[in-house]
């Protein structure tokens, strides 16, 4: 059976990450967290990891070493169709204030992820 557990990480502005993520994921802010100094998410159907966020007063001062991919291609084939649904990840999550940072391939014209960054700055990928 495996173990229970959580991601954290750490942020300026806790709850508008958490806010930014659960959207992006599919996920709800977590119900009775009430911490002015942080933010925490859970899969609302309980099978997903809960992911915390908790304000630091440092700013982020370089590539990080562990990320979240989001992933909607649905295979490692990356056909049309898969395609169509990273590009549409990654326009959705602009909106809610992430920065599409480039696209890589895997070779000439088969995308492989999206790269971008989440409101604060924190590299992640739509594959």
């Amino acid at each position: 059976m495996a173990t229970k557990w959580t991601i954290g990480g750490d942020a300026n502005d806790p709850q508008r990450l958490a806010e930014f993520w659960a959207a992006a994921l599919g996920y709800i802010l977590e119900p009775g967290y009430d911490y002015p100094d942080g933010g925490s998410i859970v899969d609302p159907d309980g099978v997903g990891p809960a992911i915390g966020f908790l304000r630091v007063p440092e700013p982020k001062t370089s590539k990080n070493r562990l990320h979240i991919d989001i992933r909607v291609a649905g295979s490692d084939e990356h056909d049309a169709a898969a395609v169509e649904r990273m590009r549409a990840k990654a326009a959705e999550l602009v909106k809610l204030g992430a920065v599409q940072v480039r696209e890589e391939f895997w070779a000439p014209g088969v995308l492989a992820n999206v790269i971008m960054l989440d409101p604060e700055g924190n590299e992640f990928c739509v594959g």
